[in-house]
């Protein structure tokens, strides 16, 4: 009977301590003091996605601040131009002003466009949208180049790290962090090396301490 209770006990105490451990949950990543920061802004929210998460597969692209974009207005080549989303979200089109292009899939952007025109100046417009040039990443901490860089498709966390030149000799080479703006929504999260960085992601290297 002893040795049976004992046995139980025992049960009990481990039940508990993993419940309080498990209670716990993934702690995230702290971001040193001194490392730069993606500022939310108003109507932004912060979400810290658990380490090594899977992430959901990739959506339409949703435009933003720094892509530059070929917009076309069939018949009106004073329209037709390279436009650049600028740090508000928007693109400045002639007769029509600004327009909002952040959180907008090319298609849309492009829908806006022709009902603004349509609605004043131009008859029937026909307007498509394309992608030029996505907008940069940026890698920052333990590399050697730390910066902006042009994004290329399919880009890799491993890819990114190369590009600024390598890790740097005191780097954590298992502990990235990427921080990505989606709507109104800024994600941190801890990624392995063979993710797929996307445009406007910004990396973050953290520094071994052993």
């Amino acid at each position: 009977m002893s040795r049976l209770l004992s046995r139980s006990l025992g049960a009990l105490l481990a039940a508990t301590l993993c419940g309080v451990l498990a209670g716990c949950g993934h702690v995230a990543p702290m971001t040193p003091d001194w490392a730069p920061e993606m500022s939310a802004g108003p109507g932004w929210q912060t979400v810290v996605v658990a380490a090594h998460a899977e992430v959901e597969g990739d959506g339409p692209y949703l435009l933003d601040s720094g892509d530059r974009l070929r917009i076309f207005v069939y018949g009106h080549p004073n329209l037709s131009r390279l436009y650049v989303v600028d740090q508000q979200g928007m693109v400045a089109v002639p007769l029509i002003g600004e327009v909002g292009a952040r959180g907008r899939t090319t298609r849309g952007l492009a829908r806006a466009i022709a009902a603004r025109l349509g609605a004043q100046y131009v008859k029937e417009p026909q307007v498509t949208v394309d992608i030029a040039q996505n907008r940069p990443f940026f890698i920052l901490g333990e590399v050697r180049n730390a910066g902006q860089y042009p994004y290329v498709s399919g880009l890799t966390v491993q890819a990114a790290v190369a590009i600024a030149g390598g890790y740097a000799d005191r780097a954590n080479e298992r502990r990235i962090q990427i921080t990505r703006r989606s709507n109104s929504l800024i994600e941190k999260m801890d990624v392995p090396p063979d993710h797929v960085v996307q445009p406007g992601d910004t990396l973050y290297v953290y520094e071994r301490w052993l």
